[in-house]
């Protein structure tokens, strides 16, 4: 066995010896990295959900409806496909009469369609759907036909998207603000922990120093100490985010289906990420602990 893979065996042996002994102040420290974690896992799957909802509207929703006045006449009607089609983005121009739309309202709303049957008129309108090459189009299609003669409305959801958009951008915003002033706060609790350690053992590391003992090697077992705090608050994050949105996902993901036909992102794509997300900041708070604690002691 070599004297570097003892060194490191000891130094590993001394860091499992010091969490034992700051066990009452490690739960501190291993609680205040797992909530940063748990509310950095919220935040992030809060965001890709979002953006994934994005992604299925923009696919489901990249269409415009175009509706027409009652009195417009055939030329009108002509010259009103005529430019829609014109445009870049447009696939295709689809004429919806409002008979017909009536009968997709029914089909909709299925075992409550006979509330339909009672009225007298056909209260919807005649209607061009027009289907776009992508969502991204819509601002340029709407604004060259909106103003076209025969036109009531034109219907689109860009501001669906861009208002789900703004609230990925928010909500992103705010859940690093909130994370990174939780890891500050975890880092000052670690810091502390391992700052009790050393001041016990003041005396000793300054004779350990006196007869040459290196800063790396005085170091070594507090920042092993820090890294194991992080890594049980990563370890224990990762199962409560883990059973809380699978349990999250279960409860709504088919609900949302029904409500708008999207879905939330499937548990497994996420969580391999979120574990390594979670071990490489765990690890990382603990270990920046750790120094900061020694800074004094060692003027490192």
């Amino acid at each position: 066995m070599s004297m570097k893979f003892r060194i490191f065996k000891n130094m590993i042996k001394q860091g499992f010896q010091g969490m034992w002994r700051n066990r009452g102040m490690g739960l501190a420290s291993v609680g205040s990295i797992t909530a940063v974690l748990i509310i950095l896992g919220i935040v992030l799957i809060m965001v890709l959900s979002i953006n994934n909802v994005v992604i299925e509207i923009k696919n489901k929703f990249d269409e415009i409806q175009i509706f027409l006045e009652d009195d417009i006449t055939d030329e009108q009607l002509d010259y009103i496909e005529e430019q829609a089609k014109a445009n870049e983005g447009v696939l295709s121009v689809i004429y919806q009469s409002k008979e017909q739309a009536m009968e997709i309202m029914k089909e909709d709303w299925g075992e409550n369609a006979y509330l339909l049957e009672g009225l007298e008129t056909n209260p919807l309108q005649n209607s061009f759907i027009v289907k776009l090459k992508g969502i991204e189009y819509a601002d340029s299609v709407v604004n060259k036909i909106k103003e076209l003669e025969g036109i009531d409305e034109v219907k689109y959801y860009q501001d669906v998207i861009e208002k789900l958009v703004l609230l990925a951008k928010y909500v992103r915003g705010g859940g690093l603000i909130i994370t990174a002033i939780l890891i500050l706060v975890s880092i000052f609790i670690i810091s502390n922990t391992i700052k009790i350690t050393v001041t016990a053992r003041e005396r000793e590391i300054n004779i350990m120093k006196y007869v040459g003992a290196t800063n790396g090697y005085i170091r070594g077992p507090f920042i092993i100490e820090g890294v194991l705090f992080g890594l049980a608050g990563a370890f224990l994050s990762i199962l409560i985010v883990n059973y809380g949105y699978r349990y999250f996902f279960n409860a709504v993901n088919d609900k949302l289906y029904v409500l708008f036909t999207v879905y939330l992102v499937p548990p497994i794509a996420l969580m391999k990420d979120i574990s390594i997300i979670f071990i490489a900041i765990g690890m990382g708070i603990g270990a920046l602990g750790s120094l900061l604690s020694l800074k004094r002691f060692l003027n490192a």
